[in-house]
């Protein structure tokens, strides 16, 4: 346990499951720094608690059936951005994970936390430093490293030909149609094979479809 020289962090607890609050306030019980500031299990609830009791740190659920834990985050963060928030709970996908850090959360850890990484989580926000789990890292690193979805970099003109290209017109058909001249619609087709990585007409317009490039 930790001594602290100045005032004990005061921390408030949001989670739906009255069980693991009760968890989570023993759990504070057993560090001197550390100090619960209330506790509520909902999202809209939270908010009002926030504003009468003014934590230092929130630990809040993400899936709460009133109001989500990311909206939760989102408010209090806009009107008491002085509070720092945790999120915590027992899911790591990446839609979650991304909708907590951008309602400005600055820690995401799952319940099966160990006491010493929660408590230093804490510290650490209170500090005003992140903390991930190392399953949400893991998660926010393979996103950013997935290749961008085809056909995001074509033109107007470009979808244009692709969309006329999978009703299966040829280029002086899909000149004709645009009144162009047939070679500015072999370059826009080169463009289009070229941006979309395929070999050949056909696997472009796989691709288009695959992928609904085209509404």
């Amino acid at each position: 346990m930790k001594t602290s020289p100045s005032e004990p962090i005061r921390v408030m607890l949001v989670d739906d499951h009255t069980m693991v609050r009760r968890g989570l306030a023993a759990f504070l019980m057993a560090f001197d720094d550390l100090q619960l500031a209330g506790e509520t299990g909902s999202g809209a609830a939270a908010i009002r608690l926030c504003e009468e009791v003014l934590p230092d740190v929130i630990l809040m659920d993400m899936v709460m059936p009133d109001m989500d834990g990311a909206t939760a985050t989102r408010v209090i963060r806009q009107r008491f951005p002085q509070v720092q928030i945790i999120a915590v709970t027992s899911f790591k996908e990446r839609t979650l994970i991304k909708n907590a850090l951008e309602a400005g959360a600055i820690g995401y850890l799952l319940k099966d936390v160990s006491a010493d990484d929660l408590v230093q989580a804490i510290r650490a926000a209170h500090a005003g430093r992140a903390s991930l789990s190392p399953e949400a890292a893991q998660v926010l690193v393979q996103a950013a490293n997935q290749a961008p979805a085809p056909g995001l970099d074509l033109t107007e003109r470009e979808r244009e030909v692709l969309a006329l290209m999978i009703e299966g017109l040829n280029n002086t058909q899909i000149a004709a149609k645009l009144t162009v001249s047939p070679s500015t619609i072999k370059s826009h087709v080169s463009s289009i094979l070229s941006k979309l990585g395929a070999a050949s007409r056909t696997e472009a317009v796989t691709l288009a479809l695959r992928n609904h490039i085209i509404p």
